[in-house]
């Protein structure tokens, strides 16, 4: 099939002669017919989901650039959608990939690689399915990520939902488990976090389920993380431009995975994009009962099945719900949003034993771990790190969290009460405070000072007076129900229930 000089829509392609994967003698041109041929394939699966461009114009020997918003230049019948930017003002207006003209125009910008989002505009806290990626680490190969997946599929069975494997066209493999019913990142991702974590737990020399490259030699990644609105999975129908030849991220059968035993199972795996068409002209889209089949979660991810807020995703990635009795997050009413003036300190016995102070702002509590606790002296300055906001729930949480998850030990409500915002903002990092607490009253000022890897470390001090000393025993003493942290330890009480206000 020769390289059309221009698509339907008028415009032409350029520099179709570029050498792309020079070794295979794949070029530019090879790859836009490519994507023309394979278009009823690959667009159902890219309809309506906005996509990340991985251009490479000068091929896989020259420079890489990831690319989420359309560029100014892009004609007028490529079709956008504007997603919020999650960590600042405006938006991120990205490609819309619904058709073949514009297919083929990402192909002539050099987009050799196509990764679009879980979810659907302009549902996008919904995802339609939950992805599993399988990554190996150092001294692993696809081989390895066949034998977790079927393990993968062993957890899946018994709970009634199917998993379909494709090859990512480069060195591991993706499952999808498609859902296409109303579910949240916060219900996907616990679920294949709950999974990643059972099978470390059971497989220890095989599986892992954190990033830490140390940990990966030998071993594949799960990385559930992916089940997330702000990230993106390369698309079944991509081409890759991991290595030097040009490789196909393929939909695979299981019996094909079973079969990568020996090398040349894993050779068999790899796909070209001639290879890849050919494949699809005799056994189809293999695929195409992800966009189909409707399956439902287990119930006990029900708890995260509403909507979240996004500035309590952070929080809600940290942690599995099923482990922890900890507060879920959901999403925050206008009615919490209009609300504030509450705080809460927690001693808590982590790694490290330090105090998290806690601010009711906007409906969630900003929050900051203070290792030296909050100064009741004048002229003395402790370094509060801040972390996630916490959901409000959070405020009378007492307990243990169970060893293994974020923050594992025991939480006591140290103090609890209602504070006035005497000035500043949060936004312009400067706070100046009354609290109202059990143990603490009086004025206090906090500052930002800096950021410090992507954390920002404010400065916490006394204002106007110093404040009652704080006794060793109250120091070991909950407001809310007395215990120290020995007892709250030996309850060992997922979470404590108090009746007091």
């Amino acid at each position: 099939m020769a390289t059309p000089k221009k698509a339907d829509s008028g415009v032409k392609f350029t520099h179709v002669d570029k050498m792309f994967f020079p070794e295979a003698k794949f070029t530019k041109g090879d790859l836009i017919r490519y994507y023309i041929a394979v278009s009823k394939f690959i667009l159902p699966h890219l309809r309506d989901r906005p996509v990340t461009l991985i251009r490479f114009p000068d091929g896989v020997n020259g420079e890489k650039f990831y690319e989420k918003n359309a560029p100014r230049f892009a004609p007028d019948w490529v079709q956008t959608f504007a997603v919020p930017r999650r960590h600042e003002e405006g938006d991120i207006r990205y490609i819309l990939i619904n058709d073949v003209n514009t297919l083929a125009w990402c192909a002539n910008l050099g987009a050799i690689e196509l990764h679009p989002f879980l979810h659907r505009v302009p549902k996008l806290d919904q995802p339609t399915h939950v992805a599993f990626d399988l990554d190996p680490g150092e001294g692993s190969d696809l081989s390895t990520c066949a034998r977790v997946a079927l393990l993968v599929r062993g957890i899946l069975d018994p709970l009634g939902l199917k998993a379909f494997p494709k090859v990512s066209g480069s060195k591991g493999l993706q499952l999808y488990v498609p859902l296409n019913t109303p579910v949240t990142y916060g219900a996907s991702g616990a679920f294949a976090k709950a999974v990643a974590e059972l099978l470390e737990r059971t497989h220890p020399d095989l599986v892992v389920s954190k990033m830490s490259k140390a940990r990966r030699k030998g071993r594949v990644l799960i990385d559930w993380s992916q089940n997330s609105p702000s990230k993106t999975t390369v698309a079944v129908y991509s081409v890759r431009g991991k290595s030097a030849k040009p490789f196909v991220s393929m939909p695979v059968t299981w019996d094909e995975l079973k079969r990568t035993k020996n090398a040349r199972g894993v050779r068999a795996l790899f796909f070209s994009p001639d290879a890849s068409l050919k494949r699809l002209a005799k056994v189809g889209d293999l695929f195409a009962p992800v966009l189909k089949v409707r399956q439902a979660l287990p119930k006990v991810f029900a708890a995260q099945a509403s909507p979240v807020e996004p500035s309590l995703r952070r929080y809600g990635e940290k942690r599995d719900f099923t482990r922890t009795r900890e507060p879920a997050p959901s999403k925050v009413t206008a009615k919490a949003k209009g609300t504030g003036g509450r705080f809460v300190i927690q001693k808590h016995a982590a790694s490290h034993l330090h105090y998290d102070f806690r601010l009711e702002m906007d409906g969630t509590l900003k929050s900051w771990a203070v290792p030296k606790g909050v100064p009741t002296q004048l002229g003395v300055k402790r370094s509060a790190f801040a972390v996630e906001d916490h959901p409000l729930g959070y405020l009378k949480f007492e307990g243990t969290i169970p060893k293994g998850q974020y923050g594992g030990g025991t939480v006591m409500v140290w103090d609890i009460g209602t504070y006035d915002l005497l000035g500043g903002s949060y936004s312009e990092g400067n706070l100046k405070l009354m609290l109202k607490g059990k143990k603490l009253k009086g004025e206090w000022h906090m500052f930002k000072i800096r950021s410090d890897g992507g954390k920002d470390v404010w400065l916490i001090a006394k204002s106007q007076v110093a404040a009652n000393p704080v006794s060793a025993r109250q120091d070991d003493s909950s407001v809310l129900t007395r215990r120290s942290m020995a007892r709250i330890a030996k309850d060992n009480d997922a979470q404590w229930q108090s009746s007091a206000r």
